[in-house]
């Protein structure tokens, strides 16, 4: 059986770029899309200075995360090895980018689908070689099946040491490496500054040290940055003194990224509101449901909880449809889904809970009290669901560790308890809602607000399982998020909430300003969810 690889020799690469040109001439790929791209690594400190050449692509594993994600199979492993991808199935989601742990995939500007290497298949299924092996100057590209024993590629990997690029992944990468620099193979390693060789990256270098701080290695940004351009952290450059030269005469002390192509962040502000109108949706059936299960019929509860429930489930399936960069082919993910991606799995859940939500409301409406009673613990159910689905969608974001962490499902569904309950008292005094059902709906947010930000403040500072995490962790606590997350989250979005809510239930304060309380949880939960998503993000991955 064939199985396609690459061998890349970084002894030969010149760092000429011919791989690049052939790549967009060859697949047509679009102006500011990349299949194939070479980075610029310098280390060391002049006169004692060399310069690493990095090809990057798709590493075509054997245990592909793409492909697992993708939840429409647009992305698929053939019998060869090769991971191709089938752009007219495509619906644009960019689970993909986020699953790669290779920062291999991009969006082409004109189908709006995701694209990516595909080994030239068209040329592979012919007898040809990939067009960035044909044009390589040097040969230091080497394509070829790994299972014959005779190929130049196989005998390669027999008599040289070869590296694979983030092991730690398990995804079993078909790409190797020779005589790479380990800057080169581990992404972070190189400070990134704020201007490339020919280019600038974005804005002003974010540093953590105080103003005016000297720098020390010499590339005129500030000193020890942490945090490079749009939030990247950046490789500490060391101090100086007498350099560690290693066997290739290179330093191993200071290394700085002096070109490389641009990697736009996947998700922004519509997945970070997803995941609050969810919150909201998902946690009012879940707050109303024991309440009413327990207690008397409440006509506050049995009415504006299914309503609250639908009408947030409805905006969380508008603001995933919108985030897609082919909305007009949603219906793909219902229809012929990947049962392996979550995200599908996550439609079925929302689609089911919406219609409960919806006949829970017309029930309560039309005076079915039994109908509505019958829905209680399915709608309880759902919610859970609904909030808690994303933990598992996430977990399949293999390139983004920080997303992964097993806090994440009791943070979403204490998170949901908090929106739920929010949300309720907010509409509590419009609806007429009896002092008792604003007492209890205030005591249940007090125990949501202080379980959300424990679990978060542990989910941020606990022993973190590897560097990645604990520099997307950095980037909450001290880095470009820190003000959002002190400011917003911690002190208004929960310190506050609970003084007056402990008030409010102690006699102190009126009752109703348990709304204000809700407001400004409501409004933390938001901030959060945008610093978590901007934070899983800010860690480099090529």
């Amino acid at each position: 059986m064939t199985k396609y690889g690459f061998v890349i020799d970084h002894r030969k690469c010149i760092g000429c770029h011919a791989c690049t040109v052939a790549c967009e001439v060859e697949n047509d790929v679009p102006l500011g899309g990349f299949r194939t791209w070479v980075k610029y690594i310098e280390k060391g400190e002049f006169p004692n200075t060399r310069r690493y050449f990095s090809i990057e692509r798709c590493q075509h594993c054997e245990d592909a995360p793409c492909v697992e994600i993708c939840p429409t199979k647009s992305l698929y492993k053939r019998s060869d090895g090769i991971v191709d991808f089938d752009p007219e199935a495509c619906i644009g989601c960019k689970s993909c980018m986020q699953a790669c742990p290779y920062d291999a995939l991009y969006i082409d500007p004109r189908s709006h689908t995701a694209a990516k290497c595909n080994y030239c298949a068209h040329r592979t299924d012919r007898g040809m070689l990939p067009a960035c092996v044909v044009v390589c100057p040097t040969k230091a590209i080497i394509a070829g099946d790994l299972q014959d024993p005779i190929s130049e590629i196989t005998q390669m990997l027999a008599r040289e040491p070869v590296q694979v690029r983030r092991p730690d992944q398990g995804t079993r990468p078909q790409v190797f490496y020779v005589g790479a620099d380990e800057t080169i193979m581990t992404p972070g390693l190189a400070t990134q500054p704020s201007m490339y060789m020919w280019s600038q990256v974005g804005p002003s270098t974010v540093s953590l040290e105080p103003k005016g701080a000297v720098d020390t290695a010499g590339w005129g940004g500030p000193r020890n940055p942490t945090f490079g351009p749009n939030g990247n952290p950046a490789a500490p450059s060391a101090s100086r003194g007498p350099l560690d030269l290693g066997v290739q005469g290179n330093s191993g002390t200071r290394a700085v990224t002096v070109y490389d192509v641009p990697h736009p962040k996947a998700w922004g502000w519509k997945v970070a509101a997803y995941l609050w109108t969810k919150s909201i949706g998902g946690g009012a059936l879940m707050v109303a449901g024991p309440l009413l299960a327990v207690g008397p019929d409440d006509a506050f509860l049995t009415r504006w909880a299914p309503f609250l429930a639908a009408l947030f489930t409805a905006m969380t399936a508008g603001l995933l449809v919108w985030d897609l960069k082919r909305p007009d082919r949603f219906l793909k993910v219902v229809l012929s889904p990947n049962l392996r991606s979550w995200l599908p799995w996550g439609s079925y859940i929302l689609i089911l809970y919406g219609l409960v939500a919806a006949l829970w409301l017309v029930g309560s409406l039309a005076g079915l009290t039994n109908l509505a009673r019958l829905l209680i613990w399915p709608g309880v159910i759902l919610g859970a669901a609904a909030a808690g689905y994303s933990a598992f969608l996430f977990g399949q974001c293999e390139g983004r560790d920080f997303w992964q962490s097993p806090l994440l499902l009791p943070q979403l569904l204490a998170a949901a308890v908090l929106a739920g309950a929010s949300a309720l008292l907010l509409l509590a005094p419009i609806a007429g809602a009896n002092p008792l059902t604003l007492s209890v709906l205030g005591a249940v947010l007090l125990g949501a607000i202080l379980v959300t930000l424990g679990v978060v403040l542990s989910e941020v500072y606990s022993i973190h399982a590897n560097k990645d995490v604990a520099t997307a962790a950095d980037f909450i606590k001290r880095g470009p998020g820190s003000r959002a997350f002190w400011l917003g989250v911690v002190a208004a979005g929960a310190v506050v909430p609970t003084l007056i809510l402990l008030a409010v239930l102690a006699g102190v304060l009126p009752i109703g300003l348990s709304a204000i309380a809700a407001l400004l949880s409501l409004a933390g939960l938001w901030i959060y969810e945008d610093v978590w998503i901007r934070a899983g993000q800010s860690v480099p991955m090529s």
